[in-house]
């Protein structure tokens, strides 16, 4: 019998803010162990928490940007439980009324567009960090209290793959809404992992088993390439699943289980006494709906569709958001946006990375970039002569029609002229001009170089070929 996957992960992510959830405390990585801390994160008696309104703002955004439903009520609860990472042994989280629910995620999955269904996108605090030597452990409470969202979706993932490219377009969904900066390194995207097997083509769902300790996309890959294989040959050898919590072990690539998974009962919620339910306004809601933007795939989407932009040019510009602001600064003028692409994605990019530059030094504005191109187009200009007259542009700002009349560089394309260029290349290399008459090809790109250097690039390539061809052949 075959089996097949069934997957469900549960994202945790840092947001963007100054302060901790609770209190005034730095949200910022790197400081020294236990200096970020006070009365409120350290959950010292008598303390008072007071919710921090813009993670209670990036929650909401997020849920507008994964297509969620925002409730008008949402509320805190406490979730007991007893690590030494939780100084409060209790976790601020959100249990049965959430901040967002019912959205998806579309992404780009073997050639075509797959969705993932959000459950909840739901607000919470971020624990500690245990760190542990020879012969004892330590732990730093800088990080406890910190704004954590917890992004969970629908079991709708079947593979390492898919999952992968779930996360992916996740996490570039939250670096381009200003939600997250996502950084791996730093700790800021975790995730849990939640994966059954069932017999191929069925519709229940087997015992899930919950990976803990994901600190990286590929950690995921890797976990679940050897977990799904596991759970199958358990249950093909007769064995029997059970719901349970494991934990992926980077080093030996293995899951091992540490417990059996705990219910919500276990965990004891009950609604957090210190803090009102949220319930935002009609105004509030609009004010953060006026921060949504358009999110990657749109963005490509719209790029290949009203430009005409191969999928590589689109996707480029949605990697490098700044850069694709500023084709699109340009190209609304622009006669030939698949050209103006070609020299901002290969020229314009190499040139700013060459000289440490950023987008916003440029000495030319996009406009001077579409005339460039419309010189090119129109013959005015060659190919070769464009780059002398870019980086002309680049160093010093000025207008490339105006480089080009003060520099003389218009592009030579009077039939008299040409002829004689070519007379002098045919004259000066008999050898190349009997290869191709001979039939080999590539001797013709020669004999047009040739032709280029004696016009210091001026001729006109393709008026060049047409004329060596006549008269060498007629």
């Amino acid at each position: 019998m075959e089996y097949e996957a069934v997957i469900g992960l549960e994202t945790h992510v840092q947001l963007k803010t100054k302060s901790k959830m609770w209190c005034g405390c730095a949200n910022e990585f790197g400081a020294s162990p236990n200096t970020n801390v006070c009365p409120v994160c350290l959950g010292l008696p008598g303390v008072l928490p007071v919710a921090n309104e813009e993670a209670l703002r990036l929650t909401t955004l997020t849920g507008l940007l994964l297509n969620c439903t925002i409730p008008r009520r949402a509320k805190f609860d406490r979730k007991n439980y007893f690590y030494p990472d939780m100084p409060k042994n209790y976790q601020l989280t959100q249990y049965d009324q959430p901040s967002t629910s019912t959205g998806w995620v579309d992404f780009e999955h073997q050639g075509g567009i797959s969705r993932v269904r959000i459950t909840r996108a739901h607000l919470e605090e971020d624990v500690g960090k245990n760190s542990h030597f020879d012969r004892n452990s330590g732990v730093d409470f800088n990080r406890a209290g910190v704004p954590l969202m917890e992004i969970v979706s629908e079991p709708d993932i079947d593979g390492p793959d898919m999952a992968c490219a779930y996360l992916n377009a996740l996490k570039d969904i939250l670096v381009y809404g200003g939600v997250s900066d996502c950084d791996m390194e730093k700790g800021m995207v975790r995730c849990d992992v939640n994966v059954s097997v069932r017999p191929k083509g069925t519709r229940g769902l087997g015992a899930k088993i919950e990976i803990k300790n994901m600190n990286s996309f590929s950690g995921v890959r890797k976990a679940l390439e050897y977990e799904i294989p596991r759970q199958i040959a358990v249950v093909q050898a007769g064995g029997k699943l059970i719901q349970s919590t494991r934990r992926w072990e980077d080093t030996t690539g293995i899951t091992e289980e540490m417990r059996t998974k705990e219910d919500a009962h276990d965990y004891r919620y009950f609604a957090e006494p210190d803090l009102m339910p949220f319930e935002p306004t009609e105004a509030w809601l609009a004010e953060v709906s006026r921060c949504v933007v358009e999110i990657p795939l749109a963005r490509k989407q719209r790029f290949m569709r009203d430009y005409q932009l191969p999928a590589p040019d689109a996707q480029a510009f949605v990697w490098d958001r700044p850069l694709g602001d500023y084709y699109e600064a340009a190209v609304a003028s622009a006669k030939n946006p698949k050209a103006l692409a070609n020299w901002v994605i290969n020229n314009l990019r190499a040139k700013l990375t060459e000289s440490g530059s950023a987008l916003d030094q440029l000495k030319f504005p996009p406009a001077a970039l579409v005339e460039l191109v419309d010189l090119v187009d129109s013959g005015k200009i060659s190919g070769r002569i464009a780059q002398d007259v870019f980086a002309e542009m680049f160093s010093t700002g000025s207008n490339p029609g105006r480089i080009v009349e003060i520099k003389g560089l218009a592009q030579v394309s009077d039939s008299g002229a040409i002829e004689t260029f070519c007379d002098q290349a045919i004259a000066a290399n008999p050898g190349p001009v009997a290869d191709f008459l001979a039939g080999k090809e590539a001797a013709l790109n020669f004999l047009k170089g040739q032709v280029m250097k004696l016009s210091k690039g001026k001729a006109n390539p393709a008026l060049v070929g047409e004329v060596l061809t006549r008269k060498i052949k007629g």
